[in-house]
């Protein structure tokens, strides 16, 4: 019976949740014990006749997961139930199998064949929410908006810009991803303690073997186990990238807030429903799904850490934790990626708001650009800061607009003209360098996904 809303299905897409279906791991499991009969078949321990036989039958549609929890309900050991399960399936040439090895050999391989399929498949998503960052900062360069710092209006930024910031944000995720896909895509054929005892002579050439024959690496050394810095280091990649995606949501979230109304996720206004009570009400749930789901990948996080200690070469503390942090971090991950994506996408934007919001301050926001202006023409700095500090209080409190509070100021007109305050005051004339680097982004990220085969 489904627990878990990943058993239910309500949170993840159905290609990452196939990949840590019962089946699919026995299956992944089933491949390792294939490549190893292989692998002593090439060097001579086995005829290779028994290793063809082995290799043929290391299938699920011989091995059935029914048979293999048949045995584990006997004898309590999930590796050697597999391996009674494929032996006896293999008539006489079941005597060789899982030949030298120990159960983190199969199992520890076979958690690599899942990631290597896992990640190809976040890193796809990554491509897809970069791109679609990408589009929008492209779009959006010149849509000028209210910068916002403590909740309150600083000066003027693009839409642009803030997607253009995000864009490398993944960017940099993806670079990591690669990285580190180099360091948790290996398997081991090590045996007990990681001498490779049980392999003979020819146990080096073995394992090189297997892991050609799996498509990953080999790894330098271990113990009984591969190390677990590898599967933290993931972890908490998967906890940065969900992390991003939770102050993407979060951005979106408070500027959809009715009192800004700037951003907005998608809603299908002909049917979706916001509220079983309130009737008018759209709720960001979308983006509140990621915030709320990015805490639990973080989470993740703690005991992938505490799995760095083992006693001597191996105990089963790190086991119990991995069968949910593992596929957990990648089902979520991948999930909210997916989730993004689709919010990025479909977007909408109100710049009639920005347009709005942006002269709620009656001009007080383009104080900095009249400071600059003033110490342009000699005033000093910080008594121009202060002199506009008082001029901004006094806006505020009469509620007047800024403009005409400057331009009552003699000390403000004696130094600039109404033309020259009324170009301080323009938020278009004090964007600095927003649009140039927005393209800088773009260029750059195009030069970037060129060099890993994308087209754009």
């Amino acid at each position: 019976m489904p627990v878990l809303p990943i058993d239910t299905r309500r949170y993840g897409t159905n290609e990452m949740l196939e990949i840590f279906e019962e089946e699919n791991r026995l299956q992944r499991m089933l491949d390792v014990e294939a490549a190893l009969a292989w692998a002593h078949g090439e060097v001579g321990n086995i005829l290779r006749k028994d290793a063809q036989k082995i290799v043929k039958i290391a299938s699920i549609k011989y091995v059935k997961l029914g048979r293999v929890k048949e045995i584990e309900r006997d004898i309590k050991h999930d590796v050697t139930s597999l391996v009674r399960a494929l032996a006896e399936a293999c008539g006489s040439s079941g005597a060789y199998v899982h030949l030298g090895a120990t159960s983190s050999d199969i199992l520890d391989t076979a958690t690599a064949l899942q990631l290597k399929d896992a990640l190809f498949l976040i890193e796809n998503r990554l491509d897809k929410l970069e791109s679609a960052l990408m589009v929008k900062a492209e779009r959006f360069d010149r849509t000028i908006m209210a910068g916002r710092t403590h909740g309150q209006h600083a000066l003027p930024t693009t839409l642009g810009f803030k997607f253009a910031v995000w864009t490398r944000e993944i960017a940099r995720h993806i670079r990591r991803l690669q990285e580190c896909k180099i360091r948790i895509l290996v398997g081991k054929m090590s045996g007990a303690v990681g001498t490779q005892a049980g392999f003979g002579p020819e146990a080096l050439k073995i394992q090189e073997l297997v892991m050609k024959k799996l498509d990953i690496e080999p790894v330098e050394i271990s113990t009984q186990i591969v190390q677990r810095d590898r599967h933290a280091e993931l972890i908490c990649l998967l906890a940065m990238i969900s992390s991003t995606l939770d102050k993407i949501a979060t951005e979106i979230r408070q500027l959809q807030r009715t009192e800004i109304g700037e951003l907005a996720e998608p809603f299908e206004r002909a049917k979706q429903v916001g509220s079983s009570t309130m009737p008018h009400k759209r709720n960001p749930e979308l983006c509140e799904r990621i915030c709320g789901l990015a805490k639990v990948i973080r989470s993740l996080v703690i005991p992938a850490l505490e799995n760095f200690t083992t006693w001597h070469e191996r105990d089963l503390t790190q086991s119990s934790a991995e069968r949910f942090i593992i596929p957990e971090a990648c089902i979520l991950t991948d999930y909210i990626l997916n989730l993004m994506t689709t919010i990025i996408e479909n977007l909408e934007v109100y710049e009639r708001k920005m347009q709005l919001n942006i002269k709620l301050t009656q001009g007080r926001i383009m104080s900095e650009s009249v400071m600059t202006a003033l110490t342009h023409k000699g005033m000093n700095r910080q008594e121009a800061h202060e002199h506009l500090r008082r001029l901004a209080v006094r806006s505020e409190m009469e509620r007047k607009p800024f403009k005409t509070v400057l331009t009552e100021d003699k000390i403000v007109r004696r130094m600039l003209s109404e033309k020259e305050i009324s170009r301080a005051l323009n938020p278009r004339n004090y964007l600095g360098t927003a649009i140039k680097q927005v393209k800088l982004v773009i260029r750059k990220t195009r030069r970037e996904r060129k060099s890993r085969g994308l087209d754009k």
